[in-house]
């Protein structure tokens, strides 16, 4: 049974998520954390950063971990298969589509207005990884005094080296998880 509601839920997640592996977060939170409780917030937080740290598209990561905790590699096949289904079986039916009426200018502002929603998903899935990260917590805070200064901290420096010197993110993310290690008790 917990193999056929993976399937569902990451087929949901997959046909929703448009706007790659960014836009998906916020509906694996919902499904993974709010819907079925299968994980923490702090769980899923881990598994976020785990998933881009690891090569490959993060959303399919992401649903491989989740899987893997929630009912191990056969919840990870069924988890990672509901996540790519939807996105193939949508990409072969519009470049179908898109061959057979590209010149119609129905299609061209249909792709305009999803632009907006993408940016809005994306958004989402930053100010939940950032509350999370800082606070603990998936919603703003009521008491501002919860703040994990360590890890505002190492966001903070984090930032500054990746604007200033431009290195490679790999090296700034382990970095940060070492800074993070080392300075947990702090917390």
């Amino acid at each position: 049974m917990i193999y056929l509601e993976l399937l569902v839920s990451f087929i949901q997640i997959g046909l929703f998520s448009i706007g790659g592996g960014y836009a998906a977060m916020p509906l694996i939170q919902h499904q993974v954390v709010d819907l079925h409780g299968w994980l923490t917030m702090t769980q899923l937080g881990d598994i976020i950063a785990i998933a881009e740290m690891t090569p490959g598209p993060i959303a399919i990561n992401a649903a491989t971990f989740v899987g893997i905790q929630v009912g191990g590699l056969p919840g990870a096949l069924v988890a990672t298969l509901g996540s790519v289904l939807p996105s193939c079986v949508i990409v072969l039916l519009l470049a179908f589509l898109y061959y057979k009426f590209k010149g119609l200018t129905v299609i061209q502002g249909i792709l305009a207005g999803v632009r907006p929603a993408v940016v809005a998903m994306i958004a989402s899935a930053g100010v939940s990884l950032v509350l999370t990260a800082f606070y603990n917590t998936s919603t703003l805070p009521t008491d501002w005094g919860s703040i994990r200064w360590v890890a505002v901290a190492i966001f903070a420096a984090a930032f500054l080296v990746l604007r200033k010197w431009k290195p490679n993110p790999i090296w700034v993310m382990a970095g940060a998880g070492v800074l993070g290690i080392l300075l947990g008790p702090l917390w």
